[in-house]
């Protein structure tokens, strides 16, 4: 627990510098704070990615691993759980798209103004 409290201030601390890069930016700040403005939205961009992906791709895996025992449990329902499950990943599939779209519109819309 202490580790992931760790994490999350960690985190929080890394957002607020890309934030107040960001911010010094838009307010007419010094040449020099794009890169750092820049490299805050980089970051922000891999963490949209990374966080968007880690809910679908654990959601896909316990699916796929309770499709797999229910088929075990009972092999006459394989067709049924097969179809069901093929359109619930294909539904969290399109949650790790979302966060793709967000990642790319974040590096296309702010970083052609910081650059």
């Amino acid at each position: 627990m202490k580790r992931i409290v760790s994490g999350l201030f960690t985190l929080a601390f890394i957002l607020s510098g890309a934030t107040t890069a960001l911010a010094s930016e838009a307010a007419g700040g010094s040449g020099g704070g794009s890169s750092i403005a820049l490299a805050g939205l980089f970051i922000g961009a891999g963490l949209a990615i990374g966080i968007g992906t880690l809910g679908p791709g654990i959601g896909q895996g316990r699916a796929a691993g309770s499709a797999l025992e229910g088929m075990a449990r009972n092999p006459g329902m394989s067709g049924k759980l097969l179809s069901t499950m093929i359109i619930g990943l294909a539904l969290m599939e399109s949650l790790a798209i979302y966060a793709l779209v967000v990642a790319l519109i974040l590096l296309f819309m702010f970083a052609g103004k910081l650059i």
